[in-house]
């Protein structure tokens, strides 16, 4: 500290040396023999003792010549003093000059120039008395420490051009008519001096100062619509600064005929509309911001195309700026920075960029850029070796990276992430020897990493993390990286080839490595990296165990990822990890019992591993701040310790599905306010749901499916306004299902309550809920009808086309990682488990209960319905004809119910299905068997016995012009066969009787012939007669 004051003294001594040199190189040359006057020599020794002086800065204030003083100038004829100049050199030195400014100062009557900018003044008001300065043309007040209201006697100060009142927000003016007495004004800064209260009669009073020319009232609370046409009619105006302030108005088009205007800042002052083009043909404009407006628009073709005769800078980022950067983008030659990021351009970059030499910084990142990047570019070449920064990620620019990036001899920072670029890495961006943030990654480049970027000698960051890049990476490509701080290869298919004993140049602190792939065996090149604080290794193709010295480094990390490998054996426990860190060992083969950290942390994440033995009561001193606690999927038994819940203020997630976890809900739970997930499924928890889960008012999603709760539904989960999924299925609940489910849950996207014992009616509030996109009571005891405002469920009316986290993936905001929900839905007579694409999932399933009446025709205008289940009820009555309006439906099954009547003739135009049954029903008539209809078999009508036509084997005996068959296949075939059984039986008769007659006729002529015909007659009817008999004994 001491030798810390002695330097900034030293260097107050060597200003001062500075200063009285300039003054005495600027005036007469006799100056230094000016001797100042008594009078203002005792008024300055007066004011010093006002002062708070710590550090001895006025320390050359004594002696009898003032004029010699530091910060003291005079009149080179006179000796009077003319200027204080106290501002402080260094804003951050905390023991600046302070104190109290004493009235004796007004003595000094020839004051022309005043400084006490960045001084600290201990929250006092301006004086007064500073109003009395009659000869004062320069006033520096800036972050000195004052607060309260500006007196307006400071407009007495007629000869003032120089007013800078810029405060901290502790600044006030009530009365704006005092400004208008600085009639010889020429710059006027009031940044961050609220003057809300003026209105608008800031303008009027501006315009009658006709010496302005800077303007700087930055954050000042300026409201209200800037008026078009008569807004600051300045013709000396060269500076405007008026950024930070909630104008709401469009740009006023005036402003384009201010021809002397050199810098321009209205950023991020709500303002909106077109940016008038009139901009681009101001003459000496150097400097325009118009930064964070979001709703100014501007199409790109048309802005660039104008003059631009002298822009040095140009921030339009975060608006609506919209269509192709035009070809004339080129002409803009004193460019220097190009600032569109966050807008809406589309197209590629010009090739034209490359004539703009003085061209050091561009960023157009975040936009809709979905063309190329040039693959040569117009101009000299080396044209752009003066650019630093280019920014171009978050787009969709394709194609490969073009050679001429290896020619940006100056760039630091080069980040293409996150676009659709692709081919391979330029080995020549290995010869960018002042390049320090490389960031490629997100993108679809292939081939393998370039050698040449292990001579990125000044390199701190290097990214190409998510990627298709292969191939080996070696010690070469790290050869001189030795500034190198964050290292990020993962989510590609690199190699890793690197001697064990390899050491490396650099010290990181970030490496992410993620489904690099090592070898078997835990890198031990690693040990030498002592200040690393994230790592990641997940999917590295890692087994065995973690070397004990990676627990000597550990406790730097603040983010640890080693998931997905084959790691095994028992975790430390306690063991060591940075503060509050993030620490993900899930997806591995880790056995024993719960390990816990030495250290508070933030994220734990113990999934999908081995751990068997109760969740231990030592993992609650981790819990203060802790918000995400993943121990699903693993071997856990005993019962969740009431002590997790006790001391959390900050839990956000617990997902301790599929354990083996007994006994009761910890009421306690309750207590954790900040809870948003809560995954119990798929253990043998009892007892009844806890009351005290009805205060957890952030709650979003609650999972407590396959257990053994019982009781009803709490009343207190009417509170539950956030929830979005609540998964009650496959439990012993009863009751009714309440009519309150459907009140004030706005949000609640999937309702499951399958399997349990609920009974009484559907409450046709359900249908209250908006955001429904997926109910589920099957297995049940519910009865009555389906209410027809069914039909109401507004998000189940809509197509759900793109994959979205609305559903199934909730955002925790660290480092990307989410919750990953999981649904079962009983879906094309399987039971499929949806996590990804939970969000496409529109399922209404009412199957297995007692549910009576006819199928409501409101239904049908769920247009989004993917799976519609009503099996295994007692629904009666017609298939709507308007079924075919579900043109989403993926699943139907209304089997095993008492409908009736024809399949719809609409039906097969359903083209999405791919799961049909109908069975057990008592349908009739054919079978409308084409289009979509014809890829079902026989088995999604079975049990239907008055259907006929294909696919089943019964055919239909059709009665009409129009191929309508009157009845089923089986009662038509029953009457065809009798018709013919009657003609055939009757020529047999009218045969047998000729048969006889003819014969008798011949007998009664010729006896002997009569004889012997009746004796074989009589024979053979006694034969027929003891045939007869025998067969009936012998049937049953």
């Amino acid at each position: 500290m001491e030798a810390a004051t002695v330097l900034r003294l030293v260097l107050q001594i060597l200003l001062f040396i500075m200063r009285e040199f300039v003054c005495s190189s600027t005036d007469s040359p006799h100056h230094h023999l000016v001797s100042c006057l008594e009078s203002d020599k005792e008024a300055l020794l007066d004011f010093k003792t006002g002062l708070d002086d710590l550090e001895n800065q006025l320390f050359s204030w004594k002696g009898n010549n003032c004029c010699q003083w530091m910060g003291i100038r005079c009149d080179n004829t006179t000796g009077a003093v003319s200027a204080i100049n106290l501002h402080c050199s260094d804003p951050d030195n905390v023991s600046k000059l302070g104190g109290r400014i004493r009235r004796s100062i007004t003595k000094l009557k020839s004051l022309t120039h005043v400084d006490f900018s960045f001084c600290s003044f201990d929250d006092i008001p301006i004086p007064e008395f500073f109003g009395s300065f009659e000869n004062l043309k320069y006033l520096n007040l800036s972050k000195a420490g004052f607060s309260g209201t500006i007196p307006s006697n400071l407009g007495n100060l007629s000869s003032l051009q120089y007013l800078d009142v810029g405060s901290t927000f502790s600044l006030v003016v009530d009365n704006f008519e005092w400004v208008a007495g600085l009639v010889s004004l020429k710059h006027l800064a009031m940044n961050s001096v609220d003057i809300s209260i003026v209105g608008l009669d800031w303008i009027r009073i501006l315009n009658r100062l006709p010496f302005l020319t800077e303007l700087h009232m930055s954050s000042c609370g300026l409201s209200g619509p800037l008026p078009s046409h008569t807004f600051l009619n300045f013709t000396s105006l060269a500076v405007l600064d008026l950024s930070g302030n909630l104008f709401n108005s469009k740009i006023p088009d005036s402003l384009a005929n201010v021809s002397s205007m050199v810098d321009v800042d209205m950023s991020d002052s709500s303002l909106y509309g077109r940016i008038p083009l009139g901009l681009a043909e101001l003459p000496n404009l150097e400097f325009l911001s118009l930064y964070r407006n979001f709703n100014l628009t501007a199409s790109c073709s048309q802005l660039f195309k104008g003059k631009w005769e002298r822009i040095q800078v140009l921030d339009l980022s975060i608006n609506k700026v919209h269509g192709k950067i035009p070809d004339s983008i080129g002409n803009m030659k004193f460019l220097t920075d190009l600032d569109l990021s966050m807008n809406d351009v589309v197209g590629g970059i010009p090739s034209s960029i490359g004539k703009l030499c003085n061209l050091e910084y561009v960023d157009i990142a975040l936009n809709k850029l979905d063309g190329t990047l040039p693959e040569f570019l117009q101009g000299t070449r080396n044209c752009l070796s003066n650019l630093k920064i280019l920014h171009l990620f978050d787009n969709q620019l394709g194609g490969e990276l073009p050679e001429w990036l290896g020619e940006l001899e100056s760039l630091v920072s080069l980040n293409l992430e996150s676009n659709l670029l692709y081919g391979p890495i330029p080995a020549s961006l290995g010869s960018l020897q002042n390049l320090v943030d490389l960031s490629l990654r997100w993108n679809k480049l292939n081939g393998t990493l370039p050698h040449s970027l292990g001579q990125l000698s000044k390199l701190s960051t290097f990214d190409v993390s998510s990627n298709n890049l292969t191939g080996l990476v070696t010690e070469t490509h790290f050869q001189k990286l030795g500034k190198l701080k964050s290292l990020d290869l993962s989510s590609n298919s690199f190699t890793l080839n690197i001697n064990s004993n390899w050491v490396p140049p650099f010290q990181l602190e970030g490496l992410g490595m993620g489904s690099c792939h090592f070898g078997t065996s835990f890198p031990t090149w690693f040990k030498s990296q002592k200040k690393v604080k994230s790592l990641d290794f997940s999917n590295a193709g890692i087994s065995g165990f973690i070397p004990h010295w990676f627990w000597e480094i550990s406790s730097n990390l603040y983010s640890l990822n080693i998931s997905f490998n084959k790691l095994e054996g028992q975790l430390p426990s306690p063991f060591d990890i940075g503060y509050l860190a993030d620490v993900d060992f899930s997806s591995n083969l880790f056995v024993g019992s719960v390990p816990y950290p030495i250290n508070f942390i933030k994220l734990l994440d113990l999934s999908n591993n081995k751990f068997s033995a109760p969740i231990p009561e030592n993992l609650s001193q981790s819990v203060p701040p802790l918000s995400f606690l993943f121990l699903s999927n693993n071997q856990i038994n005993g019962e969740i310790p009431a002590s997790i819940f006790s001391k959390s203020s900050t839990l956000s997630v617990i997902d301790f599905s599929n354990n083996n976890l007994t006994g009761r809900i910890p009421s306690n739970i309750g207590n954790c306010t900040s809870l948003r997930v809560i995954d119990l499924s798929n253990n043998n928890l009892s007892g009844k749901i806890p009351v005290l889960l009805g205060q957890l008012s952030s709650l979003e999603i609650l999972q407590l499916s396959d257990n053994n709760l019982s009781g009803e539904i709490p009343q207190t989960f009417r509170n539950l306004s956030s929830l979005g999924t609540l998964d009650l299925g496959k439990n012993k609940l009863t009751g009714e299902i309440p009519q309150w489910i459907g009140e004030g849950f706005e949000n609640l996207k999937i309702l499951t309550l399958r399997t349990n014992s609920f009974f009484g009616e559907l409450p046709a509030s359900l249908s209250n809920l908006s955001s429904l996109q997926v109910l589920d009571v099957t297995e049940n005891l519910l009865n009555g009808s389906i209410p027809a405002s069914f039909g109401d469920f507004k998000a189940m009316t809509k197509v759900q086309r793109n994959i979205t986290s609305t559903i199934g993936d909730l955002d925790l905001g660290r480092g990307g990682r989410y919750y990953e929900e999981k649904l079962v839905v009983t879906m094309k007579g399987q039971v499929l488990i949806f996590t990804k694409t939970l969000s496409l999932v529109v399922s209404l399933q009412l199957s297995e209960n007692n549910l009576s009446g006819e199928i409501p025709p409101e239904i049908t205008k769920l247009l989004g319905l993917v799976v519609f289940n009503l099996s295994g009820n007692h629904i009666s009555g017609a298939i709507p004809e308007s079924i075919s309006m579900l043109k989403q439906l993926q699943s139907l099954d209304f089997s095993s119910n008492r409908l009736s009547g024809p399949i719809p003739q609409s039906m097969p135009s359903l083209s999405f299905l791919q799961y049909l049954n109908l069975s057990n029903n008592d349908f009739s008539g054919t079978i409308p068997y084409k289009a979509q209809m014809t890829t079902f078999e026989a088995s999604s009508f079975a049990g239907n016995p008055r259907l006929c036509g294909a696919p089943l084997v019964l055919t239909c005996h059709v009665d009409d012009n129009n191929g309508n068959s009157s009845k089923g296949s089986k009662s038509s075939d029953l009457n065809d066969n009798n018709f013919v059984d009657s003609w055939f039986f009757l020529s047999v008769g009218l045969g047998f009787a000729a048969g006889l007659l003819v014969p008798f006729f011949l007998m009664t002529i010729i006896k002997s012939w009569s004889d012997a015909y009746f004796g074989l007659v009589n024979n053979v009817f006694e034969r027929i007669a003891l045939f007869t008999y025998r067969m009936r004994r012998a049937m049953p």
